[in-house]
Order: structure tokens, then sequence, then C-alpha cells
């Protein structure tokens, strides 16, 4: 979503009609995941993808007739469909694409919480009665209550359920809220937009240059957190997001660590590192990992141990941090590092065991 928002403030400055299509669920080698989207205008603009070239074009003719008629459409495209060779899936895969008018309360909802990063769930209904489908209400973190809803009061209390559960597991999903064989079920697709991931490095080393410096590639908010002036400097972190000169555990507490974030501890120093890790190891942070060999990790146990942190906690790090690859260089330590980071995210968004629940020290 994010990608296509400044083509869309664009548009709707120049008061043009924006349609907006996305995937709502994919099957074997679909081209591109749940929650791809393009953003079409009357005009014939588009900005994004939902197949990577494959169905554009029929997506773009769908929703010409969506703006002209103001109703959702839902749209399958499969190898098992006349079209297929057409679109381009002969490989294979399938992918429903839901088209609908961009409803601009909803839009400019949407807006604000991402650009004050709250996680939200959007739930639209993309199939059943013809006077349901594209209906909307937008669900954020904080509360129980819809903060924009067009929703049939039959639907609320199951659509709200639904609506909190996929918030609640970080994945969007498509779900059937009531099943009616005779009138037809009524099926949503909830979209979850969480901010986007953040990675907090502990530590100005080259390895922290190297590896802010990937995270930024990625899409990843970067914190460089360094007491030490000459080391988190703008100069050597011209990519970083934020630099923060003060004690880790300090700065730690000042950010605020959620179960979007990553803490790399990088200083080899355990004046530094250990008041870092008794406040990152405890907390809903989805990853935890520290420099240094199984030596230096033994001893840095031991010392976490003795300053109070629990086994639990402690389990929780990764050290050494990032995977085996080989790695010699800062850069490649630094490729290490977000390879292990991306593969624990991963994790987490598929719904797989992960520890991410606060620990009591």
């Amino acid at each position: 979503m994010r990608d296509i928002i400044p083509d869309i403030d664009r548009w709707l400055d120049q008061q043009e009609d924006i349609a907006l299509a996305t995937v709502i669920q994919t099957w074997g080698s679909s081209p591109r995941g749940v929650g791809s989207r393009m953003a079409i205008t009357g005009s014939g603009k588009i900005s994004g993808s939902v197949s990577g070239g494959c169905v554009e074009a029929a997506v773009v003719e769908a929703a010409s007739d969506v703006l002209e008629t103001r109703r959702g459409r839902l749209l399958h495209f499969g190898v098992a469909d006349e079209t297929a060779w057409e679109v381009g899936l002969a490989c294979g895969g399938s992918i429903d694409v839901f088209v609908a008018p961009v409803n601009l309360t909803l839009y400019q909802q949407i807006h604000t919480s991402l650009r004050e990063g709250q996680p939200m769930s959007i739930l639209t209904i993309v199939s059943g009665p013809q006077e349901l489908v594209g209906q909307e209400a937008l669900l954020h973190d904080e509360d129980d209550t819809w903060s924009f809803s067009t929703l049939d009061a039959s639907l609320k209390v199951a659509g709200l359920a639904a609506a909190r559960a996929a918030l609640d597991s970080g994945q969007s999903c498509r779900v059937t809220l009531t099943e009616n064989d005779t009138d037809g079920s009524v099926e949503a697709y909830i979209d979850v937009l969480l901010p986007p991931p953040v990675l907090i490095t502990v530590g100005g080393a080259h390895i922290s240059i190297a590896l802010v410096s990937i995270a930024h590639t990625l899409g990843y908010h970067t914190v460089v957190v360094d007491p030490r002036k000459a080391f988190g400097s703008a100069e050597r972190f011209p990519h970083a997001d934020e630099l923060i000169q003060l004690w880790p555990d300090k700065a730690l507490q000042q950010v605020g660590l959620t179960r979007s974030t990553a803490v790399a501890v990088l200083t080899h120093d355990p004046k530094l590192d250990d008041p870092a890790l008794m406040v990152a190891l405890p907390s809903l942070a989805f990853y935890v990992g520290a420099l240094g060999s199984r030596t230096t990790q033994a001893k840095r146990r031991q010392r976490l141990l003795d300053a109070g942190l629990v086994e639990a906690a402690l389990n929780r790090l990764h050290g050494p941090i990032g995977l085996e690859i080989g790695a010699r260089t800062p850069e490649e330590i630094a490729l290490a590092v977000m390879a292990e980071i991306v593969a624990a995210r991963e994790h987490l968004l598929k719904g797989e065991p992960a520890n991410t629940q606060p620990i009591g020290v």
C-alpha cells in the first residue's frame, strides 16, 4: 500500500476517479503475493502491480467497469480458465483479485494510520449478495471498535471477531463470515497493515554501517544507538532514519520495542552490550542478536544471569549473531545478520512458533 500512496495522493489532488485492485488469495505458482495492489484511474493511469504484468490488462479493463458502476468485482485468473494463456498464468498458478472504487473517507483514515505507525486491519466484503459486496470497515490495534464502517449490522459481530483475529496474528486473510446455501456465503478479505519493521543497531561499528544500508534497502526503519558521538554520527550513517546518542538501555526504552522490532547488538563491549540486552531480551522484539564468539557468548550469558535476567529470556538471544554463511568481512557479516533477521520475521508473519511475548526479568 505504501508504495502506491504518493500516486494516489497526486491523482486525488487532480480529482481523478480511482479504483484499487488487491490480490486477496493465491494458489500455486502465482506471480504476486496476497496484499499486492494496483491503483487505476478512470483515465487509464496505473500504479503498482497485482501480477508482475500477467493480468494487469484484464484488471485495468475490469476497473473501468467498476468505476462506471461503482460496484466492486471479484476476479479470478487461473490455469484452468479459458483466459489463462491470455493473461499469462499458464505456469499453473491462479489468483483472486478484488477491484473496487477507492472510498475517500476510508482511504484518509488508512493514510493517517500509516503515517502514525498504527497497526490496523481493513475488512472488505468481496463475495455474497450484491448489496453487501464492497462494504468495508477499519479496526485499529488499540481497541475493538470500528474507526470506519459501512458494514451491514448483521455482519458486524462476525466481522469484528475476524478482523481482530487477523490483526492479532499479523496476517492478511480471506474468511467466510456467514454461510448460506440459498443466498450464497458472505466472504471478506481482511487486509492487515503493520508499521514497517524496525531495526535497532546498538553500536556504530563498521558492521553496523553495512547492516543499516541493507536494512534501509529492504524497507526497515533503521535506528542507530551509540553514546559515542564519533561512532553514531550522521556522516557514518547517511541511510539511518534515527541516530540516538544515549546509553543503550535508555535509548531502547525511549524508542520502545514492539513485535515489529529487531535488535542487533554489535559493540563487542560489555559496558554497552549488556545494558542493551537486559532491556531487549525480555521485550516484545521479534529478534535479538549479539556479536561475539561462542566463548564470548558464554561469558555474556553468565553476566546477564548474574544481573537477574531469567533463563527463558536469555534463550531468545541469537548468538553468535547471523546465519552461518562463512562471513568474514564486515559487509558479509552484515548480510548474514540481515538474513537471520529476515528469516525470523518470516516465521513470525507465517504464525510459526516464535517467542515474541514479554518475559519478566
